[in-house]
């Protein structure tokens, strides 16, 4: 079974947020309205995920994740429960690792000055 959170993370870390961005309908097929979180501490840690972009670990020419000790304690200060934050972040961050080094690979403006 497909983790809706994964799913999300692919479509968003993939192009689809600049995808949606210039749609004008509410589309009932859209990935991002498909794959939201189910629960409240799923929208806690997508929230959280979107914070972490000041977290990541890099080597020249490759992103191979976040600090997780930053982002756990990020997850503690917003209130996010930590069993969510540690089942959920590094779903999101395997997909997040592989979308980015993606786009630099393939000379992609996201993540291309890393």
């Amino acid at each position: 079974m497909e983790v809706p959170v994964r799913a999300l993370a692919d479509w968003c870390f993939g192009g689809g947020d600049s995808y949606c961005a210039a749609c004008t309908q509410d589309c009932e097929d859209c990935p991002t309205r498909q794959n939201q979180p189910l629960t409240f501490e799923g929208w806690q840690v997508w929230d959280l995920v979107g914070r972490l972009g000041g977290q990541l670990r890099v080597l020249p020419g490759a992103v191979i994740g976040w600090d997780l000790n930053a982002a756990l304690g990020l997850a503690a200060a917003l209130g996010t429960p930590a069993p969510a934050a540690a089942e959920l972040l590094p779903i999101v961050e395997a997909v997040m690792v592989r979308k980015m080094n993606e786009q630099m690979a393939s000379g992609g403006s996201q993540g291309g000055d890393i």
